[in-house]
């Protein structure tokens, strides 16, 4: 099959034919329909989160099942699916509790002594994050992803795949977002946009959306932010405040940067919760003011939107029918695979919300 494929650092990822095995006992073989350009696969390609290559990066997906194993029993083939990279194996500490994105079995990927799902001139390839999107096709667990209604655009549908589970989960699910409560964003990319449409729906009283171009701003607006900060003005901790007279009730900090994080706690009021979704760079220290605490502000994490992706997408997918979860307006361009570096190129200048990499039919 034809992929992108990562081999080192700084490098444009290439046009190449990689190996795909049969899909084993409980594994789905996915015909690639559409795959979201996302931030934490630019992470990978410009070193911040070292992976080895050669590796098949992209986790944002939506497809059509080709075949499955003989123990699969939550798909069939022609079933429209989206793909989920927190896999889980249903019956560990943190699955049965609810908690499926926490799972970490080893058991929902090919054992060391098993045939390699992906290969490279013939050699065993790693799989990134249980799914290698950036491919025609995709062999995954069965519960690495979930059948949608058919009447839901697939590339509308990668979305939820991360984005818009992350962003409207860490609302739902991580913060507890109750009606009439106080909500600001910090960075109005695909998952800050998710998050301020999450807070729509949750029923927030007051949504302040914070970011440093004005067409990410006006886009905001558009997601459901009543307010917007634009942080270049001046301090985007003392606007909130003064909007606010003292602070919100949830922060959501979704860039990934220890200045934005730290702005995220200080622009609570007391009982605030800020919750970090970004992608940190691993080893740097976030510093907050311990009085604060005593005020019982809270500092918190969020992986994946605390999801269980087999309700929430098609949830998901349900207010998007309905109009209520916007998608169309997220997309900046859809674009063929061959273009996949030039939509880094405008993720790193950060000016679009999603580039979508749509697959012939």
């Amino acid at each position: 099959m034809k992929a992108a494929v990562f081999h080192q650092v700084g490098a444009p990822l290439s046009i190449e034919e990689v190996g795909i095995s049969k899909p084993g006992p409980r594994e789905v073989l996915i015909r690639t329909v559409a795959v979201g350009v996302c931030h934490s696969d630019l992470h990978v390609i410009d070193g911040s989160y070292p992976y080895p290559g050669p590796l098949v990066l992209g986790h944002e997906a939506a497809g059509i099942v080709e075949q499955v194993g003989a123990e699969v029993r939550t798909v069939k083939p022609g079933d429209h699916v989206v793909t989920c990279l927190t896999v889980f194996c249903g019956h560990c500490e943190h699955c049965v509790t609810g908690h499926l994105s926490r799972c970490v079995s080893p058991e929902t990927k090919r054992g060391k002594d098993e045939e390699s799902r992906l290969t490279y001139v013939q050699k065993p390839m790693p799989q990134f994050v249980n799914l290698s999107a950036f491919a025609e096709q995709m062999l995954v667990h069965e519960n690495a992803c979930v059948a949608i209604r058919r009447d839901m655009p697939l590339d509308r549908a990668a979305l939820l795949g991360c984005a818009v589970t992350t962003g409207t989960g860490a609302v739902f699910n991580t913060a507890k977002v109750r009606p009439g409560e106080t909500v600001a964003v910090i960075g109005c990319g695909g998952i800050g946009l998710a998050a301020i449409n999450g807070a729509a729906l949750a029923g927030a009283g007051r949504i302040i959306a914070i970011d440093m171009l004005d067409s990410k701003l006006e886009l905001a607006r558009q997601f459901g932010a009543s307010d917007v900060v634009n942080a270049k003005s001046g301090d985007a901790v003392k606007q909130v405040q003064e909007l606010t007279r003292g602070g919100v009730q949830h922060s959501f900090e979704c860039i990934g940067l220890k200045q934005t994080a730290e702005q995220a706690f200080a622009m609570l009021a007391r009982g605030g919760t800020a919750t970090i979704i970004g992608m940190i760079k691993p080893g740097l220290k976030i510093e907050v003011d311990p009085y604060q605490l005593l005020h019982e502000r809270r500092l918190q994490g969020s992986l994946m939107g605390s999801n269980r992706f087999p309700v929430d997408m098609p949830a998901l997918v349900d207010f998007y029918m309905a109009g209520r979860l916007k998608l169309d307006e997220m997309i900046s361009q859809r674009i063929r695979l061959e273009q996949i570096n030039d939509a880094f190129d405008e993720l790193r200048r950060g000016e679009l919300a999603r580039s979508v990499i749509v697959f012939d039919q």
